[in-house]
């Protein structure tokens, strides 16, 4: 137990982390360690992010920033640190709900068209028009007839916002059976976080082989020279978060600056 005189030395980082050693156990001694590291590492990423943005800014440049991936796979969490000290004047969070009936009866892509970045501005989509690759086949949302319109169509329709100036990078978070379970039981049981689970997401696990199938076929698809998708491995939520500010720093040209992306983490897909 850490005592009220240890407390005292709590802004003077190398004795308080001399005393951690002391009285925890090896184990959560390193989890402190490792923790502090990652808070370390993202302002450091974060401040350059601030900086990337400035840059967009006064460029007059569109960049669509796409995090999709199984539920609980972390892209909510990621999104937060990448637009937790941007200026809220130049990026958006986009997570759009159902849509309307109205909507329904509109071509697939004019909602999120509607929605893409003006000059000088940052867009995060928290899922995309990827949810018709994957999600709505699965889940029998759509009819095979709208999946295959989609599929046929999803390649132009990037080239067409590429050709006229907008930058695409697409995030895939990928995790585990396994670690997806655990975190579905944390959110089931953290009054906090119940919102986040829903009928959908308990489907996602009976129908993960189905899951995969669509994915791989996404990946086929519509992982192109020009618009690729990067594959995130997140049983790790900090490192998911660090390698992914990394990959969008290093699009830039930020990584001659010294920012090295893991390849253990993130995988470009061909």
């Amino acid at each position: 137990m850490l005592s009220e005189k240890d407390l005292i030395l709590f802004n003077d980082k190398d004795k308080f982390l001399k005393i951690l050693k002391n009285k925890l156990p090896a184990k959560k001694y390193k989890k402190v360690i490792d923790k502090v590291d990652y808070n370390n590492e993202l302002l450091s990423l974060q401040s350059k992010l601030a900086d990337l943005q400035n840059f967009i800014k006064n460029q007059n440049l569109r960049v669509c920033i796409i995090l999709e991936g199984r539920d609980a796979s972390g892209k909510g969490g990621a999104i937060k640190r990448f637009s937790q000290h941007l200026n809220p004047r130049n990026s958006r969070i986009v997570a759009l709900p159902e849509p309307t009936l109205e909507e329904k009866g509109q071509w697939y892509f004019r909602r999120y068209m509607k929605m893409m970045p003006n000059p000088g501005e940052i867009v995060f989509f928290d899922r995309s028009w990827y949810n018709r690759a994957v999600v709505e086949p699965v889940m029998g949302f759509c009819t095979n007839k709208e999946y295959d319109e989609f599929m046929s169509q999803v390649n132009d329709f990037e080239k067409m916002l590429i050709d006229d100036g907008v930058y695409i990078i697409k995030f895939w978070f990928s995790i585990t059976k396994s670690e997806q379970k655990k975190r579905f039981q944390k959110r089931i049981t953290n009054p906090l976080k119940s919102w986040k689970f829903s009928k959908v997401d308990l489907e996602g696990q009976k129908r993960w082989n189905l899951y995969t199938k669509y994915k791989k076929r996404m990946f086929k698809k519509s992982s192109t020279k020009i618009s690729p998708w990067i594959n995130i491995k997140s049983n790790n939520k900090l490192k998911a978060r660090i390698e992914s500010i990394k990959y969008v720093l290093s699009r830039f040209g930020i990584s001659k600056k010294g920012i090295v992306v893991d390849n253990e983490i993130i995988t470009l897909i061909k």
